[in-house]
């Protein structure tokens, strides 16, 4: 079936132009053909449906939000891994959809999703964004995957159902673990390589796993020619994964400039997720995440725009992350508001776009409006180049949606 989209004005995100006066013709959920309004004539295309006349809109490549839990129902992580699996599916879809609704077509699941959940999106692109998924995330027992408090032995739950983690150690068991996600499709396999906010029994400033556990998950990501992304908050942390081949580091808020020199000469990117620690600073407890937990949460909350401004300064490869969890995936858009303190809009469009495109070796399928490419598009009343907040209000400004062809109402 054939679609067109007449009198676009849509924005090269690389060089953050507008090609104006367009006609995008798309076929099979692709782009098929972009030229002038010129093409309407073609006698192919009289017959097709009428063209979705796009006057007034300022149309960009479907959103890429490339660090998100779409199974993240509450923050309460214990909680989670006793959940039923059909229960957490029902929810996970209403999470999908909020996402969609904000313009996001493509994200980037960082533990809990499956080839199942991403199956679904992909035959039935209204039901949500593409997924692109790690299945479990791998941590050493005690670390962020690990949900056990300190007087629980074992678990009643089990660590292959509804939670975001598994727990694995040594050489050995960590490369079956890498493996057994592979199997299972994994895009990414993620490490957790630090202490985290939402574990009940690390630090923040611990690291975790040692070199030769992160390099033989990470020889087991490139010989699937897969790669591995890492949570990790301290620079001591985040050095030892990027001098042995991680390619994301996900959080990176207690970093220093040496970090930020080894991104750049590694050409690895950092996904910051600021708006998750503000968002459960105003309403983790109450959404379900451990009170004994909270005094985490501001361990990063401050340091992360310090990060961010290093890292821009530094002209470190950065994605757009958010990472909430529960009642607090509606903050999904605030990253922008955020980030944009210090960011400049158009490279901050490149954030949620391109850079994601590249860092996924996804190029010509996501993140530009190119032939070729997947028919996901948001069209704003307003310029974004201008004004980025005109990205985070949806209801009043997001004026035409389509993922992979389909047209979102």
């Amino acid at each position: 079936m054939i679609k067109l989209l007449k009198n676009v004005n849509y924005l090269d995100v690389r060089t953050a132009q507008y090609q104006t006066g367009k006609t995008i013709v798309i076929k099979d959920r692709k782009i098929e053909q972009i030229g002038d309004n010129s093409l309407l004539e073609n006698p192919i295309y009289a017959t097709k449906d009428t063209p979705i006349d796009c006057s007034g809109l300022f149309l960009l490549p479907g959103l890429i939000d490339a660090h998100v839990h779409t199974t993240a129902i509450t923050p309460d992580f214990a909680e989670l891994e006793i959940s039923s699996p059909f229960y957490v599916a029902v929810q996970s879809t209403h999470i999908l959809q909020g996402m969609l609704k904000r313009g996001f077509t493509t994200v980037r699941d960082a533990g809990g999703a499956d080839y199942g959940l991403a199956k679904s999106t992909e035959e039935s692109p209204e039901l949500g964004p593409r997924i692109l998924f790690c299945g479990k995330a791998l941590s050493q027992t005690g670390g962020h995957g690990d949900v056990r408090t300190r007087g629980r032995l074992a678990f009643e739950g089990c660590f292959c159902c509804c939670g975001l983690g598994r727990v694995c150690d040594g050489i050995t068991e960590v490369r079956k673990a890498a493996r057994d996600e592979i199997r299972k499709g994994a895009n990414q396999i993620k490490i957790m390589a630090s202490g985290g906010v939402s574990s009940p029994t690390d630090r923040i400033d611990s690291t975790q796993y040692s070199i030769e556990e992160l390099r033989a998950i990470v020889q087991e990501a490139e010989a699937a020619n897969i790669y591995c992304m890492a949570h990790a908050y301290t620079a001591r942390a985040v050095k030892r994964l990027l001098e042995n081949g991680v390619r994301t580091i996900e959080h990176g808020n207690l970093i220093d400039q040496e970090c930020c020199d080894l991104f750049v000469k590694y050409g690895a990117y950092l996904v910051p997720t600021l708006i998750t620690y503000s968002a459960l600073a105003k309403e983790g407890v109450a959404s379900g995440l451990p009170a004994s937990m909270e005094e985490k949460i501001y361990r990063v909350l401050d340091a992360g725009e310090i990060a961010l401004k290093m890292a821009y300064d530094t002209g470190v490869k950065m994605l757009y992350g958010s990472d909430l969890l529960g009642a607090m995936h509606k903050y999904q858009l605030e990253e922008f508001n955020i980030r944009a303190k210090i960011v400049d809009n158009a490279e901050l469009i490149r954030q949620a776009t391109c850079n994601a495109a590249d860092c996924f070796k996804m190029q010509g399928v996501i993140g530009e409006i190119l032939v070729g490419a997947d028919a996901s598009f948001v069209g704003y009343n307003k310029d974004p180049l201008k004004d980025i907040s005109v990205m985070t209000t949806p209801e009043a400004s997001l004026k035409l949606l389509m993922n992979q062809g389909y047209l979102i109402s």
